[in-house]
């Protein structure tokens, strides 16, 4: 029966920084579209800039992987989508339970990139009684009281949290006791777990409030410039006005 447990030690015992585990499925997804197209070789930059990663620091990611390509051919697509899956347990199949079949649980089952990356959707759990039995994405919903008897019939090792915030933490720790040893959450809501149990974050409303910062700062930012334009003295040249220290101003009067 196949657990998370297995494949952790060993990357960390060969001193990988989690940095660099987390650029890895970057370099994954950029070196499996080249694989697609049939491309053989890549080049540090040509592939940096598809993972949108800096060339130096992809290079050094690599020779935790003991990959340092070959110079003026590259780093052969094929061998190093082969070596990152290996890397990141991708070569071997993982079953996964969701938690939570509301609008956002349904969308995650009808992901069809979870079965091209190595992960089975396992089972479909929710604790709404009239949901059992329906079909979602092909597989029929389970009740909660299912939980464990799922998790050990299966193997799962990683389970998905889609469920309001309020139920999370009793999810989280039926999961934990079942003896999933890796949580992705989806529920706005910190999780409290043991040591040994891995738990990624996925919150979409923190992410757009972020953008929502970076938007308000461009705006300030161009009002701030255009506040700070000086309309030129009558007669002067605008195309060739310069600024005090003889370069063209940024922004020009209108």
């Amino acid at each position: 029966m196949a657990t998370g447990r297995t494949h952790r030690p060993a990357t960390r015992s060969r001193g990988i920084p989690e940095a660099t585990v987390a650029r890895l499925p970057l370099y994954l997804r950029a070196l499996t579209a080249l694989s697609e197209r049939s491309v053989p070789t890549v080049s540090s930059e040509e592939l940096a800039a598809a993972a949108g990663v800096n060339s130096a620091k992809l290079r050094k990611d690599f020779s935790y992987l003991g990959s340092y390509g070959t110079r003026g051919v590259g780093y052969d697509v094929e061998y190093l989508v082969y070596q990152i899956s290996r890397e990141l347990g991708l070569t071997q199949d993982w079953p996964v339970v969701i938690v939570g079949i509301g609008n956002l649980g349904a969308a995650l089952a009808n992901y069809g990139g979870f079965a091209s990356r190595g992960f089975r959707v396992a089972a479909l759990i929710d604790a709404d009684p009239a949901m059992a039995g329906k079909p979602v994405a092909g597989i029929p919903v389970q009740h909660t009281d299912e939980l464990e008897k799922i998790i050990t019939d299966n193997g799962v090792s990683i389970g998905v949290i889609a469920t309001p915030a309020g139920a999370a933490q009793q999810v989280c720790d039926r999961l934990v006791a079942a003896g999933v040893t890796s949580i992705l959450n989806f529920a706005p809501t910190v999780l409290t777990v043991p040591d040994g149990v891995d738990v990624r974050k996925v919150d979409l409303s923190i992410e757009l409030q972020i953008l929502a910062f970076h938007e308000q700062r461009k705006a300030g930012e161009e009002a701030a410039a255009h506040e700070g334009a000086v309309p030129a003295p009558a007669g002067r040249d605008d195309s060739t006005d310069q600024g005090p220290d003889g370069d063209v101003p940024a922004v020009m009067p209108a």
